[in-house]
């Protein structure tokens, strides 16, 4: 039992990876880019929205297809269009092509984030799926560690380009992870519906304010991280002069911070509640972004100031992610794919207007940034005050 639950964990976690790996890997080249493709850092800022537009459009389509037709089937056409747009951004010429072939991308990557969140809502459910969450992030931490260090190191002695064939083995590798390790979690015999089923699920899951207001806490929560995504490489190197291995340093940190913080997730919820849990990591990490945009605003410009709340409030972020998601998803086993996907869908559609206003109002200093991430915070406790109800978990 044990080493299934640590396969499993495993196998999720190098799946949920691919997306992030995607993200996170070509981050420190963002001025490189720029340069060479003469073109400003918000268009290439815009093919990272891109990518998060394409996976909140297509999950709406992800999932239910994983309802009726298994959870394999759509991973592997998922998985072939990421590698066809992986190969499409390394030979493009301009941000436009760039920004096309990362939403091809996106719609790739959309698979794998929707259907594993899917399959852990297949096998356990409560404590356990968040146990299995946090120990699949284990596996997934090694994207925000890895994966800037090697966008940096293959940008500083090889071209921008190169990142997007790493990215493309990444892809080749899902297809063997699929084929081979990962099982069929959708029960035979359970995989029915068709359109007129869909859309009275998705009518019902809007008509849920508690599955909504989960959704939207720890879509806010994502769309805080996403702010720190679209800034924090420009902030960091161009503004404070960090070289791109330093930030990508600086990056590991700050995601150290959330993973670490999402293992104390499943003993939390068994000893206090997952709402409590909830309430009370939000109140941290609203009070410290908070604090960030006061101290901010006030003139403070400091790249450690910066990094050192941060890096404590994304710890607090990780309680908050993963048991918002057990939540949302715990009552709706039977349609788990499409819950799962309409959570997706809302979640990163936050997250992209999120970068958006980031990328808008960006002025060359981390002003648009704290404030987008202080924003969100406060959105969400506030949220959380209006949803959550403590109460034991069995």
């Amino acid at each position: 039992m044990k080493s299934a639950f640590a396969r499993n964990a495993i196998v999720l976690g190098m799946l949920s990876a691919i997306g992030p790996f995607a993200i996170d890997m070509y981050l420190p080249a963002f001025p490189v880019i720029a340069r060479e493709l003469h073109a400003d850092v918000g268009a290439v800022q815009m093919s990272l929205t891109s990518f998060f537009l394409a996976v909140a459009i297509c999950q709406l389509i992800y999932g239910p297809v994983s309802d009726r037709v298994g959870r394999k089937p759509p991973l592997y056409f998922g998985l072939v269009l990421f590698i066809v747009g992986g190969i499409g951004c390394s030979f493009a010429q301009s941000a436009g092509t760039l920004i096309a072939f990362r939403f091809l991308q996106g719609v790739g990557a959309c698979a794998t984030m929707v259907i594993t969140r899917a399959v852990i809502r297949d096998l356990h459910t409560g404590a356990e799926a968040a146990r299995l969450i946090a120990t699949s992030m284990l596996v997934l931490s090694v994207s925000p560690i890895l994966a800037p260090l090697a966008g940096s190191a293959l940008t500083e002695f090889f071209s921008w380009r190169i990142i997007f064939w790493a990215i493309v083995g990444i892809g080749l590798a899902g297809l063997v992870i699929v084929a081979s390790l990962l099982p069929e979690t959708r029960k035979p015999g359970t995989i029915t519906g068709g359109i007129g089923h869909v859309l009275r699920t998705y009518r019902d899951l809007f008509k849920d304010r508690h599955f909504l207001g989960l959704v939207f806490m720890g879509g806010l929560g994502q769309a805080s991280f996403f702010a720190y995504l679209a800034g924090s490489s420009v902030v960091f190197i161009e503004h404070f002069g960090l070289s791109p291995s330093r930030y990508s340093l600086v990056f590991a940190a700050n995601a150290i911070a959330f993973i670490g913080g999402a293992q104390f997730n499943s003993t939390l919820m068994r000893r206090f509640g997952a709402e409590r849990v909830v309430r009370a990591a939000l109140a941290a990490f609203a009070s410290l972004t908070t604090l960030l945009c006061v101290i901010t605003l006030a003139g403070v410009d400091n790249a450690y100031v910066l990094w050192g709340l941060l890096f404590v409030a994304f710890g607090s972020l990780g309680l908050v992610i993963p048991s918002t998601a057990v939540l949302a998803l715990e009552s709706h086993g039977p349609v788990a794919g499409t819950a799962s996907a309409l959570m997706g869908t809302l979640q990163l559609g936050t997250g992209a207007t999120v970068i958006v206003l980031v990328s808008a109002f960006f002025d060359g200093t981390s002003r648009s940034m704290v404030l987008a991430i202080a924003a969100c915070g406060l959105t969400a406790f506030a949220l959380s005050r209006k949803v959550l109800r403590p109460r034991t978990y069995p």
